[in-house]
Protein backbone atom coordinates (compact mmCIF):
# COMPACT_ATOMS: atom_id res chain seq x y z
CA UNK A 1 0.00 0.00 0.00
CA UNK A 2 1.47 3.51 -1.01
CA UNK A 3 0.37 5.27 2.29
CA UNK A 4 2.38 3.03 4.21
CA UNK A 5 5.36 3.39 2.59
CA UNK A 6 5.28 7.14 2.17
CA UNK A 7 5.00 7.12 6.09
CA UNK A 8 8.31 6.00 6.50
CA UNK A 9 11.01 8.22 6.10
CA UNK A 10 13.51 7.80 2.82
CA UNK A 11 16.96 7.83 2.93
CA UNK A 12 19.76 7.66 0.55
CA UNK A 13 23.10 6.91 1.23
CA UNK A 14 25.65 8.20 -1.64
CA UNK A 15 29.41 7.55 -1.90
CA UNK A 16 31.07 7.07 -5.09
CA UNK A 17 30.30 3.27 -6.70
CA UNK A 18 28.20 2.32 -4.63
CA UNK A 19 29.74 -0.98 -3.65
CA UNK A 20 31.42 -0.79 -0.21
CA UNK A 21 29.88 2.12 2.03
CA UNK A 22 27.05 3.54 0.84
CA UNK A 23 25.97 -0.10 0.44
CA UNK A 24 27.13 -0.87 4.08
CA UNK A 25 24.89 1.78 5.02
CA UNK A 26 21.64 0.48 2.98
CA UNK A 27 22.29 -2.88 4.83
CA UNK A 28 22.68 -1.47 8.38
CA UNK A 29 18.97 0.40 8.47
CA UNK A 30 17.42 -2.20 5.57
CA UNK A 31 15.21 -3.50 8.19
CA UNK A 32 14.45 -0.71 10.02
CA UNK A 33 10.58 0.26 9.88
CA UNK A 34 11.17 4.11 10.39
CA UNK A 35 13.11 4.17 6.98
CA UNK A 36 12.96 3.15 3.61
CA UNK A 37 17.09 3.25 2.70
CA UNK A 38 18.86 3.14 -1.11
CA UNK A 39 21.97 3.50 -1.68
CA UNK A 40 23.58 4.77 -5.10
CA UNK A 41 27.40 6.07 -6.40
CA UNK A 42 28.19 9.51 -8.27
CA UNK A 43 30.21 7.30 -10.70
CA UNK A 44 29.09 7.10 -14.04
CA UNK A 45 30.32 3.26 -13.36
CA UNK A 46 28.58 2.52 -9.83
CA UNK A 47 26.49 -0.17 -9.33
CA UNK A 48 23.74 2.27 -8.92
CA UNK A 49 24.10 5.54 -10.96
CA UNK A 50 23.10 8.10 -8.64
CA UNK A 51 19.83 9.90 -10.47
CA UNK A 52 17.71 13.20 -10.36
CA UNK A 53 13.94 10.56 -9.90
CA UNK A 54 16.10 8.77 -6.72
CA UNK A 55 16.97 12.24 -5.08
CA UNK A 56 13.64 13.63 -5.52
CA UNK A 57 12.57 10.20 -4.01
CA UNK A 58 14.66 11.11 -0.66
CA UNK A 59 13.82 12.80 2.19
CA UNK A 60 17.04 13.25 3.64
CA UNK A 61 20.89 11.85 2.01
CA UNK A 62 23.62 10.93 3.72
CA UNK A 63 26.97 11.27 1.59
CA UNK A 64 30.00 9.61 2.61
CA UNK A 65 32.80 12.17 1.78
CA UNK A 66 32.95 15.25 0.56
CA UNK A 67 36.40 16.99 1.79
CA UNK A 68 38.00 13.60 -0.25
CA UNK A 69 35.72 12.84 -2.67
CA UNK A 70 33.41 15.35 -3.75
CA UNK A 71 30.13 13.71 -2.96
CA UNK A 72 27.78 16.56 -2.19
CA UNK A 73 29.87 19.03 -4.88
CA UNK A 74 29.06 16.69 -7.46
CA UNK A 75 25.52 15.90 -6.58
CA UNK A 76 25.20 20.05 -6.69
CA UNK A 77 26.80 20.76 -9.56
CA UNK A 78 24.39 17.88 -11.32
CA UNK A 79 21.28 18.38 -10.08
CA UNK A 80 21.04 22.34 -9.17
CA UNK A 81 17.57 21.88 -9.18
CA UNK A 82 17.23 19.53 -6.70
CA UNK A 83 17.04 20.80 -3.06
CA UNK A 84 17.58 17.75 -0.51
CA UNK A 85 19.21 17.79 2.75
CA UNK A 86 22.58 16.48 2.42
CA UNK A 87 24.73 14.96 5.05
CA UNK A 88 28.24 14.82 4.84
CA UNK A 89 29.50 11.20 7.01
CA UNK A 90 33.16 12.01 6.42
CA UNK A 91 34.17 8.34 5.85
CA UNK A 92 37.10 7.69 3.45
CA UNK A 93 36.64 4.74 1.03
CA UNK A 94 39.48 2.50 2.89
CA UNK A 95 36.87 -0.49 3.77
CA UNK A 96 35.43 -3.56 2.13
CA UNK A 97 31.66 -3.64 2.40
CA UNK A 98 30.00 -5.01 5.67
CA UNK A 99 33.73 -4.54 7.47
CA UNK A 100 33.22 -4.55 11.06
CA UNK A 101 35.55 -1.25 11.48
CA UNK A 102 33.25 0.45 8.02
CA UNK A 103 30.08 -0.77 10.20
CA UNK A 104 31.26 0.85 13.45
CA UNK A 105 32.05 4.56 11.59
CA UNK A 106 28.83 4.97 9.74
CA UNK A 107 26.94 3.53 13.04
CA UNK A 108 28.90 6.46 14.79
CA UNK A 109 28.56 9.10 12.43
CA UNK A 110 24.51 8.35 11.44
CA UNK A 111 23.83 8.09 14.96
CA UNK A 112 22.63 11.21 15.98
CA UNK A 113 20.53 11.60 13.08
CA UNK A 114 18.34 8.49 12.36
CA UNK A 115 19.18 6.58 15.82
CA UNK A 116 20.56 3.34 16.14
CA UNK A 117 18.75 0.92 13.54
CA UNK A 118 15.80 -1.07 14.52
CA UNK A 119 14.83 -4.50 14.10
CA UNK A 120 11.51 -4.67 12.27
CA UNK A 121 8.91 -6.04 15.00
CA UNK A 122 7.92 -9.61 13.89
CA UNK A 123 3.81 -8.69 14.56
CA UNK A 124 1.85 -6.10 14.48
Amino acid sequence: MVFESSSRERILFVCTANVDRSPTAEDLYRDDERYEVRSAGVAPFATVVLTRDLLLWADRVFVMNEREDQHRTMIRIRFPDVDRPVFDLDIEDRWPRGDPELVALILRRLRPHLGSPRAASGGA
